[in-house]
């Protein structure tokens, strides 16, 4: 089968990073982002057209100047739980902190989303942008790059192994032989690491698709590597065709230089389509959303939480953009450091920098279905995606892309006409991971049987009698 694309949904509620004025349209419910029924709508719309993934993006600090969705929002795993007993097909993906969470129960609960959904869990690792969160547990500071990707490698690896704590046929439950477990196929972890110490063993088994999905969001050294390592599927910060084409290559070498098949990571760009019955009217309704969200104050916060939620009023808006790059060494050091690197290339003053802020999120994907289609089939060919993490502001805005543009990338061969599994794993084109046990186990036995078959046979040049 040749490449198709995947799509992956990405609700923002009343309004995410650079959507300051969403929560005001009044086609958006004023508590969208806690309220279950609008993700279970969305969910469902999404798994009509066939969507892989339903996306959770989540982060555990806030302040008063953060995005609407940000202040007010339902916790991830609680949500896709709800969310799985509406759906049957569509990927549950959830975000989650490796820096703030523990790997024993982190690892319980997205192995329980795993079985509530048959087998449809992912987990967004993030090592956590907001320096803040820190103090919301217990910590003065934010751990530094190096600790914290070095942490999240350990986190992922100690998951996986507790995840493997039962072989795949560990619960005969055989009432005649009076056996519910077989306890040779129960294996404790014993992890001893740099960052965590785990006993094991997880007290859940193991869900149709073996283990979940595991995501990654890297943009810098440390997260690139790292999605490399672990990740199986990748949100990319997508940027320019040349910049998405980049990191798409970037990605997949450093994937092969791990020893790991690059067609067993797929990444996916953000993406905002803007469709209308003409392109006329797709521009006017960009020029429109532009005006929407066109808030200075806004704008500004939207810049702090790259410097360590940094109060950006404070300064001369008509200054030169202030070199803080120390502000977010912990934090968003990638980001902030592009920004700083732009302002200086392009002499820009603070307000220039603000004002710019949602061009840099303008989607490339805005016209008439048709006009829509070709661009992402542009893309595709040109080697920047293997799918699209799609967000849209309203559902009306959701049912034209995929009333109109779904339709014809499945005419082009380029999209699904149906699912090909139950599980996220399947629909994605990913293996299920073996048990390691169970592959311990069988290379045993055939090491046995390859010693008795050496000492049964005759010894170089003797005599078969």
């Amino acid at each position: 089968m040749s490449r198709r694309i995947h799509l992956a949904l990405h609700p923002y509620g009343v309004g995410g990073p650079g959507q300051p004025g969403l929560w005001k349209d009044p086609r958006v419910a004023k508590n969208a982002s806690i309220d279950v029924n609008y993700y279970i709508q969305q969910a469902q719309a999404a798994e009509h057209a066939l969507f892989d993934a339903l996306f959770i993006v989540d982060s555990q600090f806030i302040n008063a100047t953060y995005p609407s969705h940000y202040l007010n929002r339902l916790e991830p795993l609680t949500l896709l739980s709800a969310v799985a007993t509406h759906t049957r097909h569509i990927g549950l993906v959830g975000t989650a902190s490796s820096t703030y969470n523990s790997p024993f129960n982190l690892a319980r609960r997205f192995a329980s989303l795993d079985h509530i959904s048959g087998g449809r869990a992912g987990w967004n690792v993030v090592t956590s942008f907001d320096t803040g969160t820190s103090r919301n547990f217990g910590l003065d500071e934010h751990l530094d790059y190096a600790t914290r990707y070095g942490r999240a490698l350990e986190f992922v690896q100690v998951a996986r192994g507790l995840w493997d704590s039962y072989e795949d046929d560990a619960f005969p439950a055989d009432v005649e032989r009076n056996v519910f477990l077989d306890p040779g196929k129960l294996h404790a972890l014993h992890h001893e690491g740099e960052h965590f110490k785990v006993a094991g063993p997880l007290n859940i088994s193991r869900s149709p698709q073996g283990q979940p999905v595991i995501f990654q969001a890297g943009v810098s050294e440390e997260g690139r590597d790292l999605a490399a390592r672990v990740a199986e599927g990748i949100y990319a910060p997508g940027g320019s065709l040349e910049q998405a084409r980049e990191y798409f290559a970037d990605i997949k070498r450093r994937t092969a230089a791990y020893g790991r098949d690059p067609e067993h990571i797929k990444i996916f760009i953000h993406g905002s389509p803007i469709v209308a019955a003409t392109d006329e009217a797709a521009a006017r309704r960009e020029r429109e959303i532009f005006e929407e969200d066109n808030d200075l104050t806004a704008n500004l916060a939207l810049l702090g939480r790259s410097f360590g939620a940094y109060d950006f009023s404070r300064h001369d808006l008509d200054a030169p953009f202030p070199d803080l790059a120390h502000l977010a060494e912990k934090g968003g050091r990638t980001a902030a450091a592009n920004l700083i690197a732009r302002a200086k290339e392009q002499n820009l003053t603070l307000r220039q920098v603000a004002e710019s802020a949602n061009e840099f999120r303008r989607s490339p994907f805005v016209g008439a279905p048709e006009t829509v289609a070709d661009g992402i089939e542009r893309w595709f060919e040109a080697g920047t995606f293997d799918g699209i993490n799609l967000a849209f502001r309203t559902n009306e805005e959701l049912a034209l892309f995929v009333d109109g543009v779904v339709p014809l990338l499945q005419k082009r061969g380029l999209y699904r006409t149906e699912y090909e599994a139950d599980t996220l794993r399947g629909n994605l084109g990913l293996p299920v991971p073996a048990n390691r046990h169970t592959v311990a186990r069988d290379l045993a036995d055939k090491d046995v049987r390859t010693a008795g078959a050496d000492a049964s046979a005759p010894a170089q040049g003797a005599v078969a009698r």
